[in-house]
């Protein structure tokens, strides 16, 4: 489903056959394999137990997909912005010292006021 999401918004205008999608998401399927079998080799190799971002750019080379790293760094650099964002906003909540049903209460209040 997501693949096919991708491949609607990349291609808004364009009708794509059936079997055309699904060789597409068949390719890609195969390469994500591709790429974790190898990040997961490199992974072992190092003697860890959790495949990094780090081992994947590391499978990605050696695969000879070298040319997507720089786009996979900025990626993955965009991803741990989202991430880090979210967790202040989750602590600016926390850290308020209202509980969530207090919280849930006053929003419904609000909203009890506008529709009036």
């Amino acid at each position: 489903a997501a693949i096919n999401k991708m491949i609607k918004e990349t291609l808004p205008n364009v009708r794509v056959a059936n079997d055309a999608r699904e060789l597409v998401v068949n390719c890609c399927t195969e390469f994500i394999h591709l790429i974790s079998s190898e990040a997961n080799e490199i992974c072992n190799k190092s003697e860890k137990k959790t495949i990094s971002p780090e081992h994947v750019i590391q499978a990605l080379e050696s695969l000879g997909f070298g040319s997507y790293i720089t786009e996979v760094k900025e990626v993955l650099q965009e991803c741990k912005t989202v991430a880090l964002k979210r967790r202040k906003a989750s602590s600016r909540l926390e850290n308020l010292g209202i509980p969530e049903e207090e919280l849930l209460r006053q929003q419904q209040e609000l909203f009890a006021q506008v529709s009036e």
